[in-house]
């Protein structure tokens, strides 16, 4: 393959933007090809002749708080905090401990990182510093890595992104406890954790300054498009987040808070389609990855979340090149490893949050282009 030139920008938006502009199947951008929920359409329908129209409260629709407080068991206060999606949560914190710490402060995430974690660091000239997340956590490890590079705030995801593995619940009270410990800080993202595989997500309760969790509806009831997420943090963090939150999003759509908080209602209506969403991907998860094994790709065993994240065939060793080759002869548009980390040359991350038949066709594409 003839060396390409990689673009300065986001590789999930490049690849993806192939798509929308010529066609094709796109496993690039993490966005589920399925329905939302019926019920929450009809709601939306519903809502469009009321009065929801101007904006919402800043802290968020007062009927979906509740709902979040609900399913969270959450008994605090002005603890949570409705946002333009998951992305402004993390975005809040990051600025935040930014008026807290100045420029100064080393970032950790977990590699392979997902891209907002690594690129809040880059913006603000911030060190960001890793440890792999594919082998189990070496507990001593960790906390010497802690001290040496004097972190301050810690990204972490469960299930992850790309890679999905989620944690468990000895290994995040111990991290909690740390951060405690050496008053560091914890975003905890907790957008995949109604995506698992067989067992459930653990997200630890907010109680102490130091643990922020951030969420949203976006892959919980298919509907990424409708930017509505949420910020969990003690009261004492949080009404200075809120600070900054009213002079930047303010608030999230009106409407579309109230038609979720109708929605939500029926508890077991929206139990309901989780599980189904559920199934499907996993039945998703384990179809494509028989299918890549079958074509020599390494693919990992992971816990949840919309993707795979697998090594190329032996004779590839650029996965840049890999995505766009594929894609020009295939139409078939994947995320190069490259974009979550630079020892990630070899790998690629692909989309599973669609029906088999869709993958089935996709990773035919991929037989055909490895074929070659």
């Amino acid at each position: 393959m003839q060396e390409k030139k990689i673009p300065d920008t986001s590789l999930i938006a490049f690849m993806s933007n192939k798509v929308k502009a010529n066609g094709g199947i796109n496993l690039a951008q993490g966005v589920p090809s399925f329905n939302p929920p019926k019920e929450l359409i009809k709601a939306l329908v519903l809502n469009s002749d009321k009065n929801f129209h101007q904006y919402a409260p800043s802290d968020g629709n007062f009927k979906l708080v509740e709902c979040i407080k609900r399913d969270y068991k959450i008994s605090e206060p002005d603890s949570v905090l409705v946002t333009n999606g998951a992305t402004e949560a993390i975005s809040l914190v990051y600025f935040h401990l930014l008026r807290k710490f100045g420029n100064d402060f080393t970032v950790m995430a977990f590699s392979p990182v997902y891209e907002s974690y690594a690129n809040l660091p880059a913006l603000f000239g911030q060190n960001l510093v890793t440890m792999n997340t594919e082998t189990n956590l070496d507990k001593n490890l960790f906390e010497e890595f802690i001290k040496e590079k004097k972190v301050k705030l810690l990204f972490i995801a469960s299930p992850g992104n790309p890679f999905g593995k989620i944690w468990k619940k000895n290994e995040i009270d111990f991290i909690v406890e740390l951060a405690e410990k050496y008053n560091f800080y914890i975003v905890f993202d907790a957008v995949y954790k109604d995506i698992y595989f067989d067992e459930q997500t653990y997200v630890p309760e907010i109680k102490t300054k130091n643990l922020f969790v951030t969420d949203s509806f976006s892959k919980m009831l298919s509907i990424t498009g409708w930017r509505v997420g949420f910020l969990l943090a003690e009261k004492s963090e949080m009404a200075e987040i809120k600070k900054i939150h009213s002079y930047t999003g303010l608030s999230s759509s009106s409407i579309l808070q109230e038609t979720i908080a109708d929605y939500l209602d029926n508890r077991q209506l929206a139990s309901q389609y989780v599980k189904e969403l559920r199934n499907f991907v996993t039945t998703s998860y384990k179809f494509a990855s028989n299918k890549l094994k079958n074509m020599s790709f390494s693919v990992p065993k992971v816990d949840g979340g919309y993707f795979i994240w697998a090594r190329l065939p032996e004779n590839y060793k650029n996965s840049f090149n890999f995505a766009v080759e594929l894609y020009e002869k295939e139409k078939v548009a994947v995320v190069p490893g490259i974009h979550f980390s630079r020892q990630a040359f070899d790998k690629i991350r692909i989309n599973i949050a669609m029906p088999v038949s869709t993958i089935s066709e996709a990773l035919s594409k991929i037989e055909n282009f490895i074929n070659l």
